[in-house]
């Protein structure tokens, strides 16, 4: 049994920096970006999109032979994806143009000169009618270093059934699902909580609801200001109060989902991609299953939710550049967002895009979602985010033992080893 008045360890701490990643560079065989005929072949490295063939076809159609597309098909976890790229760019490799970047590594490649800017008609017409949270995504050092493709927010599910009204907090959330409990109904709280990624997002929203700071505002010193330990403290009450889930501190995404789906919850923080997975397992728990907006900290004040999604970056090595803008400005356009978010699921970043009546049906949650896309919360917008999350997700784990003042000094210190580039290990 875990004692929650322990000191928990610091993470082991060594170097990581870019150069690091130079030790990770072996022999890897380029694709040729020569062409057929002359034609120069742009590869699009990018994680896999079920229907993204369609809008890479699409786009060639719309290049008449100028250069062709080939999309070559990144690893399916987030991690994997990195360490290719990294490698590949690492190592100077000319065969990579187009890159689909996760929002968290844009400054980062972009502090290595792995990836140029965009400037000039490209950078205003990536610009234009773009919402500003994953456009802050894209930037490093006040320029811009990617074309945002997708964002992503969770939302709050809950059961209709069971609750009349979302709870606009934290607390009234905990205070309904006890209530629940006692009346021996379904009840559980169900969010990710296990050491990764998905609990960083979750205390990321909590601090930015709470009106905290991680990081200083040009993110070069850690901070973890009144606002942040507050956070600490409603996420150890969500974690003590007996309304989550046994395996809350091992809960990623799908197996939250299915937890959900099986019935055992009232409540669910989570991504969209939970609404078409219910409505095809259980199409009777899904018709008292309705969205609303995370809750907030304070009564009187919205929460700001994570954003998640992914950036077009064009490679530093890439042989044809201009055609490599293009083509990415192609592969993110609204008519191509607007087809990825009805056929794959992929909230769009331009605006415009949801006023689109195709959107009704795939979305119907789509104002709540562009409500928190409005006034959203981005991670901490820094080079060395990947260690930041690092030491954070082994700190803030588990929840359950999280001391808020003395937790807060630990992430304090252990985020300012991470911006010194010392990296770390869990």
């Amino acid at each position: 049994m875990t004692d929650p008045a322990r000191r928990r360890r610091r993470p082991a701490v060594r170097a990581v920096a870019t150069a690091a990643a130079l030790t990770l560079v072996a022999p890897l065989a380029a694709c040729g970006s020569g062409g057929d005929g002359g034609t120069p072949t742009i590869n699009l490295y990018y994680p896999p999109e079920q229907n993204m063939q369609k809008v890479v076809d699409d786009c060639n159609a719309e290049a008449g032979g100028r250069y062709k597309i080939a999309y070559r098909v990144l690893p399916r976890q987030a991690d994997d994806q990195r360490v290719q790229l990294v490698r590949r760019l690492a190592a100077e490799d000319t065969g990579m143009d187009v890159l689909g970047l996760d929002v968290t590594w844009t400054q980062e490649f972009a502090s290595a000169d792995w990836i140029r800017e965009w400037t000039g008609q490209d950078k205003a017409e990536v610009e234009q009618g773009t919402l500003a949270g994953p456009l802050d995504t894209a930037r490093y050092q006040g320029k811009l270093y990617g074309a945002p493709k997708h964002t992503n927010v969770q939302l709050l599910w809950y059961r209709t059934d069971l609750v009349q009204q979302p709870p606009k907090t934290w607390d009234d959330m905990i205070s309904a699902a006890q209530e629940l409990k006692g009346q021996g109904k379904p009840y559980q709280f169900l969010t990710m909580g296990a050491q990764y990624e998905g609990l960083v997002v979750l205390y990321n929203t909590l601090a930015a609801s709470a009106g905290g700071k991680i990081l200083s505002d040009d993110g070069k010193q850690a901070v973890m200001d009144e606002g942040a330990v507050r956070a600490l403290d409603q996420l150890k009450r969500l974690a003590t109060a007996g309304v989550t889930s046994p395996s809350f501190s091992n809960a990623t995404e799908d197996p939250v989902r299915l937890e959900f789906q099986a019935g055992n919850g009232a409540f669910q923080v989570n991504w969209p991609f939970v609404y078409p997975a219910l409505q095809e397992a259980d199409p009777e728990l899904a018709k008292k299953v309705k969205w609303a907006r995370v809750p907030g900290v304070d009564a009187d004040t919205p929460s700001k939710v994570t954003i998640g999604g992914a950036n077009m970056a064009v490679s530093a090595y890439s042989k044809h550049p201009e055609e490599s803008f293009e083509a990415a400005r192609c592969l993110r356009n609204a008519k191509n967002q607007k087809f990825s978010a009805v056929k794959d699921g992929v909230p769009p970043t331009i605006e415009k895009v949801y006023d689109d009546p195709e959107m009704d049906e795939a979305y119907p949650m789509k104002e709540t979602i562009l409500e928190e896309l409005k006034e959203p919360a981005t991670r901490p917008l820094t080079p060395a985010y990947q260690s930041i999350s690092t030491v954070m997700s082994a700190i803030l784990s588990p929840p359950a033992d999280i001391r808020p003042e003395q937790t807060a000094d630990e992430l304090r210190d252990a985020i300012a080893d991470a911006l010194e580039s010392k990296g770390v290990l869990p």
